[in-house]
């Protein structure tokens, strides 16, 4: 059990070993923050469906067309919405964003687009009876906090790690990656930077003379190289 503030309780941790060796860990996002996350996405869509069905009433002169043009808006909003934020913005919609929470892939890879639309497809299957009460009785007695739709896509809702991520280094501390990453490559590189300072130096060589020969990098800047690239994955540019 964690119990550092008020966001990260009844949260548990979670670890995993990536094949190249980085260990990377996670803190469960309890049903309180996913809660007020999702109050706080619902009245994002409220405002902007009042606002639309307020100018579609004013500029509308068939009362049917509009209404028809209201009805398609509110599907693509209501299920576009999440799908879209949440695979353009790493696992993250604005509710999550605002409560330090994102979504990911249970082996703590980024949320790939079929995992996305997955687990948004089977809100509706969250939703029954009433109110979603299979989602929040699946969150309640799933070790990880995982509703219906989080177990048929193999995702999980995390606190975001905000170590280092809100104070980037400017474009000149960051490096491009040579070769094209895999997406549980480009986490292994996150990861070893954002937790650089968790590492021995001995620890930090190990780690990159395995993942180093990937990225092309040789000689004894590898680790300083793979934390440059590290931060030019989370939006250090030059």
């Amino acid at each position: 059990m964690n119990w550092p503030d008020g966001n990260a309780m009844f949260d548990i941790g979670h670890h995993h070993e990536t094949p190249e060796g980085v260990d990377l860990s996670v803190d469960f996002a309890g049903p309180i923050v996913r809660t007020l996350a999702f109050a706080i996405d619902f009245s994002i869509r409220a405002v902007v469906m009042i606002a639309v069905a307020i100018v579609t009433t004013i500029l509308s002169t068939d009362s049917q067309l509009g209404m028809g043009f209201f009805l398609v808006f509110l599907f693509l909003l209501e299920w576009f919405y999440p799908l879209l934020f949440e695979y353009f913005r790493g696992g993250q919609t604005p509710g999550k964003k605002a409560m330090g929470i994102y979504v990911v892939s249970d082996d703590l890879t980024p949320l790939s687009f079929s995992s996305a639309l997955i687990r948004n497809l089977l809100r509706a299957a969250d939703f029954l009876p009433a109110l979603y009460g299979f989602g929040f009785m699946s969150l309640l007695i799933t070790g990880k906090f995982q509703r219906l739709g989080d177990l048929a896509a193999g995702t999980l809702v995390a606190h975001k790690d905000s170590e280092k991520v809100d104070s980037l280094p400017e474009g000149d501390q960051s490096l491009a990656p040579p070769v094209e990453l895999t997406q549980e490559e480009s986490t292994a590189v996150i990861e070893f930077y954002l937790r650089e300072n968790q590492l021995s130096n001995s620890r930090q060589q190990e780690l990159a003379d395995i993942v180093g020969p990937k990225l092309g990098f040789e000689g004894n800047q590898k680790a300083e190289k793979i934390k440059l690239v590290g931060a030019w994955l989370l939006g250090a540019r030059s």
